[in-house]
Parts: structure tokens; C-alpha cells; sequence
């Protein structure tokens, strides 16, 4: 297969990977290159954690964060510092022939740092990952607006997306200004401060036995090294399902779910509409001008 002038052998097109709705890998790839202007600018210069089902959605699949030794010289990798010492080669997904190569590896899922290159130690991105506790999908929506609220309230611009799992994401673009520590610790107060305006609902707490059957909001993902679902990534559900970018009004689409939204109708909703993240790098903000801010409000509380 010719992408971009570049040679990708392509192997077992016809092979199943979601056996309930007989979608294929040929399928996949046939997504992942026409959803290729969409994904590639979230995940350009970043390293990439790749979730794996090189036999499909029923077998035993497994996170790949070390580019292996067989992969072509034309693929883009970076060495990274690792948290525990020493060093990691890691894939860096920059153009469309690497993103068909990977998915012709059985990828199914990308999973990006929330920073990039050539500034990986201030992260671009800062999220928050809503989760049901049940199958009750209400409590995450009415959670992502009580984070909203407060995110308009400071002045952060924030976007929604569905995970294609569980919850949705909330992504806000930073400029890359701040540390980890910094963007992790105001991501910490800022769902603390959430989750006390409804304690009954939702909850920070880290060990699910704390939960007590309410919504989590997950704040830890704003770590060094640590990735997040790409936004128009398919996920490892039978239908396929796609981390979708929604606007915020769509909150109010009756059914909605983390999984509303599939690699067989992502292409008609994109023809009807806008994408609602057109704009997301061009609203970056300087978190630091948010701390003072976040501070007198949690003081309030």
C-alpha cells in the first residue's frame, strides 16, 4: 500500500478483530487512513503508548510503549528519560504512512503524552477522565459540567470529548509554560474543588474501595510520561467504538454514551458537522495566570 510515497506492506486485510460486527483489519485501516487529518495534529511529536490486538478484540491484548527493533527505519522515535532511571525508545506517530504501519501491527488505540516534543517535560494538554460507576451515564455528564462551570469561572478554555470506553474526557490546551507538578497540581485542586460541590455524586478519592458508588474524577493522569486516548483513536469494544470530540451542547443528545460513536457512522456525523476541536491548539492558555485564581476558590470552599 503507497501512503504518501511511502511503501507500507500490508498483511491479513481480511482477518476479523471484532468478531460481534465482523469488522476487520482491514476495516481498521481503512478508518485510521481516512480519519488521518483528524488524529495526526494530536498525535504529532508526542510519544505514543500503542494498544495492541495483533489477533483481534478476543484475544489477550497487551500496551507497547518500547519501539521494537523491527520497525522501519522511516519511523520516527525519540530516546526518553524514564521516571525510574535509564531510557526508552519511544514511537513518534508524524505522518499517515506510521499510522497505517501501526495499525497493520494490530494497533487498535494511541495513546499520546500529554506533552510533546521538543518540550516533554511541560505538558500542552491537562485532562480530566469521568467515569460511571454504574451503567448510569447520567452522573458523568452532570460532572463534566460542574467542571465546566468551574473552568469557565477561571477563565480556562476546555473542550469534551467521549472516551470510546467508559466516561468522557474533559482536555484543556496549555501553552507548554508549566511543569507537571504545576498542571497535575492544579488539575488535583480543581476536582477536589469539584467534586465538593456535590460529595454525594462524585468523589477524588484514588482507592475504589472509597468510591462508594460514585462518579471519580481523574485527575491523575497529569504526570510525566503518563498518556490519554487520542481524540478520533477506535477503541477495543465490539462496535468499535472512537474517542469523538463533541461540543458542549451535545451534551444534551438524548442516548449518549461513551460509545455513541463507531468507525461505521464517525464519517457521517464529521460530513454534518463542524469538528467541534477545530480550534483547540489556537485557545492554548498559560495555566500559570489560572493558579492565583483556583487558589481564592478552593480557599472559599
Amino acid at each position: 500500500m503507497e501512503v504518501e510515497s511511502q511503501q507500507v506492506e500490508i498483511k491479513n486485510r481480511e482477518k476479523v478483530f471484532f468478531p460481534e460486527y465482523g469488522i476487520t483489519k482491514g476495516d481498521l485501516i481503512d478508518y485510521y487512513e481516512r480519519i488521518s487529518d483528524y488524529i495526526l495534529p494530536f498525535l504529532e511529536n508526542r510519544p505514543l503508548s500503542l494498544r495492541r490486538y495483533p489477533d483481534g478484540i478476543t484475544t489477550k491484548g497487551f500496551f507497547q510503549k518500547e519501539a521494537p527493533d523491527y520497525f522501519p527505519d522511516w519511523i520516527d522515535t525519540t530516546e526518553i528519560e524514564k521516571k525510574e532511571g535509564g531510557t526508552i525508545r519511544q514511537v513518534l506517530c508524524n505522518n499517515k504512512a506510521t499510522l497505517i504501519y501501526l495499525v497493520n501491527q494490530g494497533t487498535l488505540s494511541l495513546h499520546p503524552w500529554l506533552s510533546r516534543l521538543p518540550e516533554l517535560n511541560k505538558p500542552d494538554h491537562l485532562v480530566f477522565d469521568l467515569d460511571p460507576p454504574d451503567q448510569n451515564f447520567k452522573p458523568v455528564i452532570e460532572g463534566t459540567r460542574i467542571l465546566k462551570k468551574i473552568l469557565d469561572e477561571l477563565g480556562v478554555p476546555a473542550f469534551i470529548m467521549t472516551s470510546g470506553g467508559k466516561g468522557l474526557h474533559i482536555v484543556c490546551p496549555l501553552k507548554p509554560v508549566s511543569g507537571f507538578d504545576t498542571v497535575r497540581s492544579f488539575a488535583k485542586k480543581t476536582a477536589q474543588y469539584a467534586a465538593g460541590k456535590d460529595p454525594d455524586s462524585f468523589t477524588t478519592e484514588v482507592r475504589k474501595d472509597e468510591r462508594k458508588n460514585r462518579v471519580f474524577i481523574d485527575y491523575l493522569r497529569n504526570g510525566y510520561a503518563q498518556t490519554s486516548i487520542a481524540p478520533y483513536s477506535a477503541r477495543a469494544q465490539q462496535n468499535a467504538t472512537v474517542a469523538t470530540p463533541l461540543a458542549w451542547d451535545e451534551l444534551n443528545k438524548s442516548g449518549l454514551t461513551s460509545g455513541y460513536y463507531h468507525i461505521k457512522n464517525i464519517f457521517r456525523r464529521l460530513n454534518q458537522i463542524e469538528d467541534p476541536w477545530k480550534e483547540f491548539y489556537s485557545k492554548a492558555c498559560n495555566l500559570e495566570n489560572f493558579i492565583p485564581k483556583l487558589d481564592k476558590l478552593a480557599d472559599k470552599s
